[in-house]
C-alpha cells in the first residue's frame, strides 16, 4: 500500500502530556522466565522512544501467549516489561488493570507496559465494550505491531476506529517495504518461495504467480510440483494427492508470463540426519530409496544468475534442510547471492517468516537484506494478497 494512505509519527502533533497507546510486539520467546530472543523487543525501540522523548505518556498494548480471556502468572507481560527496560535503557512501568486515572498518574516521557491484552474475554472479538474501555485510557493510538495485522482485535483494529491513529516507526518500515516489494515494485520481479508443504501455501503461490516475473520454489514443496511434472521423487516427502493442482497453478503461471523455476539436480540422501551421506543427481535419477533434501549447486548457480537479472525479490522459506548440514548448502549459496546483489544496489529484497529470518541469520545474508520482516502469518497473508484488518484500519 502507497505509504500516504496512512498517518505516521510525523503527523502527530501536541502530545506532550497525553496518553498515547501504542500496539507493540511483546510476544517473544521465554526460558525460564527469561526473554531469550529480543529481537522484537528491539523493533519498539524507534516509535517507544520518539514518543517518549516527546513529553507523551506511553502505555504499550500487547499480547503474551494464548490465555484465552483468563489471567494467569504464566503469561504475565510484568517479566517482559522488565526485558524491554532493559533495552530501551530507561525505565518501563507496569500497569495491572486498565484504569484512567492510573493513566493520568502516569509522568510525562513515561513508557509503561499494559497487562496482557489477550487477559481481556473482549480482545480476540473486537469487543466494542472493551474498545471503549481501552480507548478511554488514551488520546492516540499507534499500531507498530504488524506481526499481529492480520488480527481484527481490539488492540490491533479496534482502537483505531475511536482514535486518531497513526503508523509506528516500525510500522511504517514495514509497509513501505512490501510496497516496495510486491505493492509496486520495480520490474523483474523473483519471489523464492520454500517450506515443506504446498497446502500451506497455495493461496500465496496462486497469488505470485499473477505479480512476479520469476518465481522459485524450494523446499520440501517443490518435491509436489517435480511430482507433477513426472519426475519419481522416491521416499521424498511430497503430497500426491496435489499434483493436479500444481499443474494447476503451472498454468496459470504460464498465462501470465510468470517464469516458475523447479531444480533440475537435487542433492539426495536415503536418511535424513545431519551429515548423512548424500549425492548430488539429475531430477530424474532420484533413487526410490531416496529422498529430496535440497537443491543443487548447478541448479542454485542457475537461479543466482536468474536473480542476477531482477530488481525485486520476495524471500519466503528456505531451499532445502536448512537446519542441518549439508542440506543447507543452497539456502545459503543464494542468500548470499542476494545479499551481494543488494550490497550493490541492484536488487531490493524483502524477506519474512520464522524460518526465513532464521535461514537468513544462519547464511549470514539478513543483515544485508533491504528489509527482513519477523512477521509470521501477517507476512503470508500479506504475500497472498489479503487485506490485513490492523493495516486497513490506518488507512487515512
Amino acid at each position: 500500500m502507497p505509504d500516504q494512505r496512512f498517518k505516521t509519527l510525523d503527523d502527530m502533533h501536541d502530545i506532550a502530556g497525553k496518553p498515547v497507546l501504542v500496539r507493540e510486539d511483546l510476544n517473544v520467546p521465554m526460558q525460564n522466565g527469561v526473554v531469550s530472543d529480543d529481537t522484537r523487543l528491539r523493533a519498539t525501540v524507534a516509535t517507544l522512544t520518539e514518543l517518549a522523548d516527546a513529553h507523551a505518556k506511553v502505555l504499550v498494548l500487547a499480547h503474551f501467549g494464548r490465555p484465552k480471556g483468563h489471567a494467569s502468572d504464566e503469561l504475565s507481560l510484568r517479566p517482559i516489561a522488565d526485558a524491554l527496560g532493559d533495552v530501551l535503557g530507561r525505565h518501563v512501568g507496569f500497569l495491572a488493570s486498565p484504569e484512567r486515572h492510573a493513566v493520568d498518574a502516569l509522568a510525562n516521557g513515561s513508557i509503561t507496559v499494559l497487562e496482557n491484552s489477550r487477559f481481556f474475554p473482549g480482545e480476540e472479538k473486537n469487543d466494542p465494550a472493551l474498545i471503549q474501555q481501552m480507548a478511554a485510557l488514551g488520546d492516540f493510538y499507534v499500531n507498530d505491531a504488524f506481526s499481529a495485522a492480520h488480527r481484527a482485535h481490539v488492540t490491533t483494529e479496534g482502537l483505531a476506529g475511536v482514535l486518531p491513529a497513526f503508523a509506528g516507526r516500525a510500522m511504517e518500515a514495514e509497509l513501505k517495504a512490501l510496497e516496495a516489494a510486491l505493492g509496486n515494485p520495480e520490474h523483474p520481479v523473483a519471489a523464492v518461495v520454500g517450506g515443506a508443504k504446498v497446502s500451506s501455501k497455495l493461496d500465496v503461490l496462486t497469488h505470485l504467480v499473477t505479480k512476479v516475473d520469476h518465481l522459485i520454489i524450494g523446499g520440501g514443496m517443490a518435491n509436489t510440483f517435480l511430482a507433477a511434472r513426472g519426475v519419481d521423487v522416491g521416499k521424498s516427502l511430497c503430497e500426491h494427492d496435489l499434483t493436479d493442482t500444481a499443474n494447476s497453478i503451472l498454468d496459470a503461471a504460464d498465462a501470465a508470463n510468470c517464469t516458475v523455476h523447479l531444480p533440475y539436480d537435487v542433492v539426495v540422501a536415503k536418511k535424513f540426519a545431519a551429515g548423512a551421506d548424500n549425492r548430488t543427481v539429475n531430477v530424474h535419477e532420484v533413487g526410490s530409496d531416496e529422498m529430496i533434501l535440497d537443491i543443487g549447486m548447478s541448479a542454485v548457480e542457475a537461479l543466482s544468475d536468474v536473480l542476477k537479472t531482477c530488481k525485486t525479490l520476495v524471500w519466503n522459506g528456505p531451499l532445502g534442510a536448512f537446519e542441518m548440514e549439508p542440506f543447507d548448502r543452497a539456502t545459503v549459496a543464494l542468500a548470499q547471492t542476494a545479499a551481494a546483489l543488494t550490497r550493490e544496489g541492484s536488487l531490493v529484497s524483502v524477506a519474512g517468516g520464522g524460518d526465513t529470518v532464521a535461514a537468513l541469520n544462519h547464511a549470514g545474508a539478513a543483515r544485508d537484506f533491504s528489509f527482513v520482516s519477523t512477521a509470521g502469518g501477517a507476512f503470508l497473508e500479506w504475500m497472498e494478497g489479503k487485506e490485513l484488518p490492523g493495516v486497513k484500519a490506518l488507512e487515512a
